[in-house]
């Protein structure tokens, strides 16, 4: 059974940087482990994914992860997953990825997220959800709007993600738990990893 999540994203090439990670039954990384998008650094990145000690790890691209645009990641452990516009599910609960490219992104990607799942991991915040952002006193929300109403109408449990460093941290709002696991702040130092204790209802989505 499926209890604790371990979230992740934004770690821009530091994830060697990470030590003693809380255990957890899986591992969630919202996108950007890279900086340039480059094939080298996402090679490293899939290497120290593959030898963390996790049961399951999951992740999805973010915007600085172009090598991955379209790409098949061939090689993984089987319990290591790429999602991108799909889903899995483990042991009962379902969990579906949403990248985020700024090239070829569309608002049909957003209308595809399925409403049997319980755990949406994108890299893309929800607009008004720790997606505010600014410089010099001005702040803005950087979020989507049609992925905030899409997540309101399909209600899964939890809403992970990225993107907006300065977000980090988490909200619960209608019953559904928002999570911003950027690890690099603004500041360019890194804040610690974001433990789930996680509580699916029993009856789940059909529809």
């Amino acid at each position: 059974m499926i209890q604790t999540i371990l979230c992740l994203s934004d770690t821009h090439n530091a994830h060697r940087r990470l030590s003693r990670l809380p255990e957890a039954d899986v591992l969630v990384h919202c996108g950007d482990c890279t900086e340039y998008g480059t094939e080298e650094e996402t090679l490293d990145f899939l290497q120290w994914l593959c030898e963390l000690p996790y049961r399951h790890k999951l992740f999805v691209p973010g915007n600085h992860d172009v090598c991955l645009h379209g790409a098949t990641v061939e090689g993984l452990d089987p319990n290591c997953h790429l999602l991108a516009n799909s889903g899995i599910t483990i042991e009962g609960v379902h969990f579906y990825g949403l990248p985020f490219f700024i090239e070829g992104f569309e608002d049909s990607l957003i209308h595809s997220i399925p409403s049997n799942m319980d755990i949406l991991i994108s890299h893309l915040p929800p607009l008004g959800m720790l997606d505010e952002s600014g410089m010099e006193g001005i702040s803005a929300h950087y979020g989507s709007e049609l992925l905030s109403r899409h997540i309101r109408h399909i209600q899964p449990s939890y809403c992970l993600f990225g993107h907006v460093h300065a977000g980090y941290g988490y909200r619960i709002s209608e019953n559904i738990t928002y999570v911003n696991a950027a690890i690099i702040n603004d500041g360019g130092s890194m804040n610690k990893p974001i433990l789930l204790q996680i509580n699916i209802p029993s009856q789940k989505k059909t529809t």
